[in-house]
């Protein structure tokens, strides 16, 4: 995660995002994961939050860059054993494009929150059907 946050300040949804890329949707780390790991680092001084557009956006510090530095070895021997490690069935992802599996995974997460937020009336309801009845059989086609 210090890694990523030192390519390029983010935030923890995008940290879980990007991480489910890497690995093509076959792991997906929780906010369980995520955020206490974030607050760790903010605790170890590695990195330093900032509110941007009302996000906690985390930015590596002069520490984390060190920290970093110091263990590029071992990051760089994660990052190749993940490169390389199998990639189990998931849901029958396994093949599908990392971007295919992210717009599937946003879908997902857009009904849930709005399912959540107090349901659809029947109208909204027949909207949202429509919209994935007319992708479906745009996807469909040949």
């Amino acid at each position: 995660m210090l890694s990523l946050i030192g390519q390029k300040p983010t935030y923890g949804y995008e940290l879980i995002k990007t991480i489910e890329d890497t690995f093509a949707g076959s792991y997906t780390p929780s906010p369980g994961v995520i955020y206490p790991t974030l607050t760790w680092l903010e605790e170890a001084g590695h990195t330093r939050p900032a509110e941007d557009a009302g996000r906690k956006t985390y930015h590596i510090t002069p520490e984390g860059e060190a920290f970093l530095a110091v263990n590029r070895a071992a990051l760089a021997e994660i990052l190749a054993r993940a490169a390389h490690a199998p990639m189990p069935e998931h849901g029958g992802r396994r093949h599908a494009p990392v971007p295919i599996v992210r717009a599937m995974e946003n879908l997902k997460t857009a009904l849930r929150l709005r399912l959540r937020n107090g349901g659809l009336d029947p109208q909204e309801a027949e909207k949202i059907a429509a919209l994935l009845d007319e992708a479906a059989r745009a996807i469909g086609q040949d």
